[in-house]
């Protein structure tokens, strides 16, 4: 009999740590692969789909993300985007010791053995993020489009100092700017503040939609939308945002998004 508040003890406590869990939310990670020629893209794309991603998904990773900027942006086959959603940071660790056990495909040797004169890519940059508090978990959308119909579009938010970095993250939290985009139905993926990487300091965030017309359509509600022309004028978040880097992109054929 006297085990039952015991147990009651243990179930609450179990309760209570997997509930912690969940608002302390989720890391992303993000690298960014920079490239000159369709020859490095193809390499790359091979090393992801034969490689990457499924020592990523054998570490735990349900979703990886790879998008590429759409023809009509500057980037258009000179980036690639791959987006990592962690439940914790040890699994950065776990998807390294997974590629390190990987067999080697043809495909993936040809990017982990490339020649000093012939590499895959230019540069690598490896961005890495901690969720808003206001989206503290990832999502994942579902679209009825093709893929390559599909938008997902990645923007980076600069502060000068980082007093007005946070006041901005602030804006987009307490001040309900990110509330304007859900009740806008922007599907937003994630929202991150950026912990390391080479624009700090920065936020990322990245929306998507079903095609080009409803991205389009819906920037143009968020310009006009009432809440939106309240909050811009608000003088606590004046001069909050410096520079901003902006992307459309389409998901690749082999993207878990």
């Amino acid at each position: 009999m006297k085990s039952k508040p015991i147990l009651k003890i243990a179930v609450f406590i179990i309760a209570l740590f997997s509930f912690s869990q969940l608002l302390a939310g989720n890391y992303y990670q993000i690298k960014v692969y920079s490239i000159e020629n369709p020859g490095q893209e193809e390499r790359i794309d091979n090393y992801l789909k034969s490689t990457f991603i499924q020592a990523a998904h054998k570490a735990g990773i349900e979703h990886v993300g790879v998008f590429k900027p759409i023809e009509t942006d500057p980037d258009y086959g000179k980036k690639i985007f791959v987006f990592i959603p962690l439940n914790n940071l040890s699994e950065i660790e776990k998807i390294e010791d997974q590629l390190s056990r990987v067999e080697l495909n043809a495909e993936g040797a040809a990017y982990i053995n490339a020649a000093h004169d012939n590499p895959p890519f230019t540069r690598v940059e490896t961005i890495l993020l901690r969720a808003f508090s206001d989206m503290p978990v990832y999502h994942k959308p579902a679209f009825d489009t093709p893929k390559q119909e599909q938008i997902f579009q990645i923007r980076s938010y600069e502060g000068a100092t980082e007093k007005l970095y946070q006041k901005k993250v602030e804006m987009f939290n307490e001040g309900g700017e990110l509330a304007i985009f859900n009740n806008l139905g922007f599907n937003a993926v994630f929202f991150g503040e950026v912990l390391a990487g080479a624009n700090m300091p920065n936020l990322i965030y990245m929306t998507s939609f079903k095609n080009i017309e409803t991205n389009e359509k819906l920037w143009q509600a968020f310009r006009t939308d009432p809440k939106w022309e309240v909050l811009k004028n608000d003088k606590a978040y004046a001069n909050t945002v410096s520079h901003i880097d902006n992307w459309l992109c389409h998901p690749t054929a082999y993207s878990d998004f």
